[in-house]
């Protein structure tokens, strides 16, 4: 195995690639959304893109009130029964843009009278070609298994696009200032996480809103680099019944960003704290990770995922893991 992986040049691209992405793109597309009246917004992804597609939703409904669903693909190739969308904005969120079921579900939403967005690596791709819109991604080439880079821009793509569309210049101003703290963020020590890892038989990782996506696709990280199986929840559903299954065993990360849900996070933490359980949380003032200090709290969690990618794949090396390679996948998923 290579001592210098794809994943982890993946990883290094990340500042360079989200300075790449072409604001001018995303602000000639939010104008065009800006211009007509949607009832509601479909999301349609999978995997670490349906993750891109979580951040993207707290975004609209927070910045722009409109109700979001996700889409269930085979609603449409299982059950060919598409639903009704007519008006509303269905955006399709893929890295390749090549999976059949993807494709399917786009060209039902538009074929049913949506207004079809793709943000897509490749512009060129089925998914681009089945919609009205593209929004590129930029992300270049990425040859590791494990998607990282084209994770990020997915999201800064997302939140982009809503800055337009919103005329949030706040958030505006937090993208302009990710590049930046995205490079900052290569930097961070995360070991001590990864390193509680050994011997685990399961993880968790946890936080709210904004941080609802990211801390997702770092459970898929988990699961699919490690080969150890993880549940991200909602600070919220943790409480509830995955609760019981939290134990001294099972280390959990929490992500916090400094927006209205960061006490709820921070309740938690405190709760299994004081109850033993093995926490590392990023952000706030009972942060034991190391981090940049509070940005855009639907920024910082983008950030977030730079010191998780890195030290899950320094976890991978060292476990004998190759972390461009995990078992049983292939880089571009095909599902119906």
């Amino acid at each position: 195995m290579s001592a210098t992986t794809f994943m982890a040049r993946e990883i290094a691209e990340i500042p360079d690639a989200a300075a790449l992405l072409a604001a001018g793109e995303a602000a000639r597309i939010g104008a065009t959304l800006r211009a007509r009246s949607f009832p509601f917004v479909v999301v349609c992804g999978r995997g670490s893109s349906g993750h891109a597609g979580v951040h993207l939703r707290y975004l609209i409904e927070t910045r722009l009130s409109l109700p979001v669903s996700a889409a269930a693909p085979s609603v449409v190739t299982g059950y060919d029964r598409p639903p009704n969308v007519a008006g509303a904005l269905f955006i399709v969120v893929s890295q390749s843009g090549r999976s059949p079921d993807l494709v399917a579900a786009t060209e039902a939403a538009r074929a049913g009278g949506a207004l079809t967005l793709a943000l897509v690596n490749d512009p060129d791709s089925p998914a681009a070609r089945a919609s009205d819109l593209v929004l590129p991604i930029l992300a270049g080439p990425e040859h590791a298994v494990a998607a990282t880079k084209t994770v990020t821009n997915s999201a800064i793509a997302g939140a982009a696009l809503v800055s337009a569309w919103a005329g949030d210049s706040e958030l505006e101003r937090g993208l302009a200032a990710l590049p930046e703290r995205l490079r900052q963020a290569l930097a961070l020590d995360w070991s001590a996480w990864s390193a509680d890892l050994a011997g685990a038989p399961a993880a968790f990782v946890t936080g709210r809103g904004h941080g609802l996506g990211p801390l997702r696709e770092i459970a898929l990280k988990l699961a699919e680099t490690l080969r150890l199986p993880a549940l991200g929840y909602s600070a919220a559903e943790l409480r509830h019944g995955p609760r019981a299954s939290v134990s001294v065993a099972t280390p959990v990360l929490a992500l916090r960003q400094a927006d209205p849900l960061a006490e709820g996070v921070d309740a938690l933490v405190r709760d299994l704290s004081r109850d033993g359980m093995r926490v590392h949380a990023c952000g706030g003032p009972l942060g034991t990770l190391p981090w940049l200090g509070d940005g855009h709290p639907a920024c910082d969690p983008i950030a977030m995922l730079v010191p998780a990618y890195r030290a899950i794949e320094a976890e991978a090396r060292r476990r004998g893991l190759d972390p461009d390679k995990p078992a049983g996948l292939t880089k571009v998923t095909e599902t119906l």
